[in-house]
């Protein structure tokens, strides 16, 4: 448990002095929250820009670090041989992975912490009650198991640089089409329909539905994300290379 706790909270400290991940698990959505619900960029479906845009980055900072963070700094200590040694020490597969899980709900707890209070200085009044503060803590969980299972896929197959390029070019598309920052009703045809079973399109239509409106996440969300969460760490357990 000692191993544990230190490797975790070596995992955060690591993550919180990364200049490049603060700008994006930090830095970006704060900039997307303000720039979008100041602007008039894209449409929104509510009077008041904050209310579509908040859940919104809530989703795209879960995310940026359970999948895209977590890939490219996984991906470069395997490329590194840190992954390898760490294997090998009594810290062991298991609690090594588990730091890192814990690692990124710890980040994620900071972002969502952050951008609550940006979001409500900019008037942000969100739905839900104590109610739906639970129901956004469960599709986080579950958002985040599935995220972190692709991420983890990437990073243990990948070269570190294909790695990076694959992450950061699948968050920007996420990033467009998940309804983030645009609504998925201006999304082409069929396609709102495919990207919630995407987890990052889930967690936003669910986050939107819960924060915006105080309504119930549809079947569809929990069903989506409770298969990422299951498959993707599987997946990622299975194909995991440390060297």
């Amino acid at each position: 448990m000692n191993a544990l706790l230190a490797q975790s909270a070596a995992e955060v400290r690591m993550t919180l002095r990364r200049g490049e991940t603060l700008l994006l698990t930090v830095g970006i959505p704060v900039l997307i929250l303000v720039f979008f619900s100041r602007t008039h960029v894209v449409a929104s479906p509510t009077a008041h820009r904050v209310d579509f845009i908040a859940p919104g980055v809530l989703a795209l900072s879960v995310l940026s670090t359970s999948l895209v963070a977590l890939s490219i700094a996984t991906g470069f200590e395997r490329s590194y041989g840190v992954l390898r040694r760490l294997h090998v020490t009594p810290l062991g597969r298991r609690r090594l992975i588990g730091a890192k899980v814990i690692g990124v709900l710890v980040t994620e707890a900071i972002q969502i912490v952050v951008l609550v209070l940006v979001a409500l200085s900019l008037n942000w009044r969100p739905h839900g009650g104590l109610a739906g503060a639970a129901l956004v803590l469960g599709l986080v969980l579950l958002a985040s198991a599935g995220l972190a299972g692709i991420g983890l896929a990437l990073a243990g197959h990948l070269r570190a640089e294909l790695n990076l390029a694959a992450s950061n070019g699948l968050y920007l598309v996420l990033l467009l089409l998940s309804g983030i920052v645009v609504p998925s009703s201006s999304l082409p045809s069929g396609l709102d329909r495919v990207m919630t079973w995407i987890p990052s399109g889930a967690l936003a239509d669910g986050l939107h539905r819960v924060l915006g409106s105080g309504a119930l996440p549809r079947a569809q969300d929990w069903l989506s994300l409770g298969l990422w969460a299951l498959v993707a760490p599987l997946l990622a357990a299975r194909t995991f290379r440390f060297d």
